[in-house]
């Protein structure tokens, strides 16, 4: 079973610190050690800095969690249109990369009907594993 919070907050850095607390609290309530509660946190606020730094269309993130019994997923839209170069783009998402592969179990940036999405993961207990 999984619980689903949704947060929307404008898409301005002063509100990293509202979804950090979201992920901590969330992570803390479902049993994660210390550890795994540092890296959800340090993942959502990722995730948000990454969402609002990039979408175009949209003065708001809306990110839902997702807690499960053994796993905290992330998941945030990211708007139709990027407001970055596409230089630019590819350097974010290559610093947004490095830094979620550290913390996540599973990392994913894609497209569905709604749109380009990032989904992470982290399980409880788990160690994040380098992949070459």
């Amino acid at each position: 079973m999984s619980d689903r919070v949704t947060l929307t907050v404008p898409s301005r850095g002063e509100f990293a610190r509202t979804v950090r607390m979201t992920a901590s609290e969330l992570a803390s309530r479902m049993g994660m050690s210390y550890d795994d509660v540092e890296d959800v946190r340090l993942a959502a606020e990722e995730v948000f800095v990454y969402a609002a730094d990039t979408m175009l269309d949209d003065d708001h993130v809306t990110i839902d969690f997702i807690v499960g019994d053994e796993e905290f997923e992330l998941v945030v839209g990211l708007g139709s249109e990027s407001r970055l170069s596409d230089e630019e783009a590819e350097r974010r998402a290559s610093y947004a990369t490095f830094i979620l592969d550290s913390v996540c179990d599973r990392f994913e940036l894609s497209s569905d009907d709604n749109g380009p999405h990032l989904r992470v993961a982290k399980i409880k207990g788990s160690v994040p594993v380098d992949v070459d």
